[in-house]
């Protein structure tokens, strides 16, 4: 392929900010790299597990397993089952490596006792984050500009009537354009309750955030 007179190969896939993005936007290589990163360190932290309280693992293992799943989540929007599933997979090992739990004993008391989100409500949890900092003027700019929509002077007649709702923007791939910041922030956004979506405070919104992904994720009553 010739760009401008100069050579250029293509590649499958291409690493910026510790982000690996697929040519297909399937966000595959991506899983992948931070699924072995994750069973690395499980593999590194199964060696000292019986050498440090309970509480010190469990601190190291959110710290080198759990900061690895998150970093840069907000890209994994839309990504397959298959995918998803992937990634869960590391989280669930950490809970039962904290736990002495066997590969057949069931994970959710165990997730639901470290209050620990699953993987797509940890994905929905940045994204609602990111657009709680547009909407009070402390995100980026250019997260900013992707959000418009939501972003400029009279933005009230831009939601429904009388609430804190964002308009979802029309795509014409559901497939690709779906997963764009603009659409699932608002998607993200007009999931939640009133009342967190109304919260004066970003520690506060992050409290009624995490409490009601808790509920949805496994049904409780908190």
């Amino acid at each position: 392929m010739l760009i401008d007179g100069v050579p250029v190969t293509p590649v499958q896939n291409v690493r910026d900010l510790g982000i690996y993005v697929d040519g297909d936007l399937s966000m595959r290589t991506h899983v992948q790299r931070t699924t072995s990163s994750c069973f690395t360190a499980l593999r590194q932290l199964c060696q000292i597990r019986r050498l440090v309280p309970t509480a010190t693992f469990q601190t190291l293992t959110a710290t080198l397993v759990n900061q690895r799943l998150d970093y840069g989540n907000s890209t994994l929007v839309g990504i397959p089952a298959y995918l998803m599933r992937r990634l869960q997979s590391a989280l669930n090992v950490a809970a039962r490596l904290i736990f002495h739990l066997r590969r057949s004993d069931h994970i959710t008391d165990a997730l639901v006792s470290l209050h620990w989100l699953r993987v797509p409500e940890r994905i929905q949890f940045k994204i609602a984050v990111l657009t709680y900092g547009v909407l009070h003027g402390k995100a980026p700019r250019y997260l900013g500009a992707l959000t418009s929509t939501v972003d400029v002077p009279g933005r009230r007649a831009q939601r429904s009537a009388g609430t804190n709702r964002l308009v979802v923007p029309p795509v014409r791939l559901a497939t690709v354009g779906s997963r764009a910041f603009l659409v699932s922030a608002a998607h993200t956004w007009n999931s939640l309750p009133e009342h967190t979506v109304s919260a004066s405070t970003l520690q506060s919104f992050k409290r009624h955030l995490k409490t009601f992904l808790l509920q949805q994720s496994f049904r409780l009553a908190l």
